[in-house]
């Protein structure tokens, strides 16, 4: 009785040993790349923030949208990374104000206003802005007083497309 106890004991050891090794190799392969490195370790992965969408418009083809599908529009008077719609310009054509600035995704910046300070999202160095006069989930903005609809970086203006509306992290 006394060689059956002992042999279960050395048993239940070797199943937890086993065990643990089998768990700590688990952790390592499911957490890390194959090359295993201490920076790939500790590296925190980015949160890409989704602040445009693409929408498609029969007449004009894709288009930048914000996240809830409403029209982006560029200005022909800005310079890079500078805006230079203030005052009724500004009242016409509201700056798409930037809530998140890091992690954002590639082609997607943030400015500071020099008129208000806010901070104003960009797309490849245009500050972006909504039409107030633009109904729900309607493009009539497109040409107005040197704004453009604010178009994806590979969009074509043929409008050949059938996407409806994608979200990209942009």
């Amino acid at each position: 009785m006394k060689n059956s106890t002992a042999a279960v004991a050395v048993i239940v050891a070797v199943l937890v040993i086993a065990g643990g090794a089998f768990a700590s190799f688990y952790n390592k392969s499911a957490h890390t790349s194959p090359n295993n490195t201490a920076s790939t370790k500790t590296q925190a992965h980015a949160v890409k923030h989704t602040v445009l969408t693409t929408k498609t418009d029969p007449a004009i083809g894709q288009y930048l949208a914000d996240p809830t599908g409403k029209a982006l529009y560029t200005y022909g008077g800005d310079t890079s990374n500078a805006s230079n719609c203030t005052g009724s310009c500004l009242s016409a054509w509201p700056a798409y104000t930037a809530t998140v600035t890091a992690n954002l995704p590639s082609g997607v910046g943030a400015i500071t206003r020099t008129d208000n300070g806010q901070k104003q999202y960009t797309y490849n160095g245009k500050p972006l802005y909504y039409f107030v006069s633009d109904p729900a989930g309607q493009v009539t903005g497109n040409g107005v007083s040197d704004f453009t609809v604010a178009k994806p970086a590979a969009a074509s203006s043929t409008g050949s497309s059938s996407s409806n509306g994608n979200s990209y992290p942009y």
